[in-house]
């Protein structure tokens, strides 16, 4: 008996909509639904959701190696003053001949390779086998 006055209730409220107004909750209905099945397909495709997933976790691994890197230089440039502090006069002003040595060392060994392009793929040639040589019979 609960049932009949159910459906005469909803009879009656359905009697009292217009046709536009059923049709606009039809076409409400009909969106929504659609709205629903387009999340539950997005939520199934797997590949797509890995690739989300991967393009995440990229994300945040670049963010934490720009923070350990920026920590780093900075710990880097505070341990360099400090040495340089500590540092007698003396000593840096060798560390500036050192550094300058050894660029014009580098730059006489450039100028040699460029003016005998042949002697000194000789003596690449030997150097490189010796040191396979060496590896090998490491072994």
């Amino acid at each position: 008996m609960a049932e009949r006055e159910a459906k005469a209730e909803t009879t009656s409220a359905a009697e009292e909509k217009s046709p536009e107004q059923i049709e606009a909750e039809i076409a409400a209905t009909r969106e929504e639904l659609g709205d629903t099945v387009a999340e539950l397909a997005d939520k199934a495709d797997v590949k797509k959701q890995a690739k989300k997933k991967a393009t995440q976790t990229k994300a945040k691994a670049r963010a934490k190696a720009e923070q350990i890197k920026g920590k780093a230089v900075s710990q880097k440039d505070a341990a360099a003053a400090k040495v340089t502090e500590a540092a007698p006069d003396s000593a840096r002003d060798g560390a500036h001949q050192a550094s300058a040595g050894a660029q014009q060392a580098a730059s006489q060994a450039t100028q040699f390779a460029r003016e005998r392009p042949i002697p000194t793929a000789a003596i690449a040639a030997f150097v490189g086998g010796l040191a396979i040589g060496w590896i090998l019979g490491r072994r």
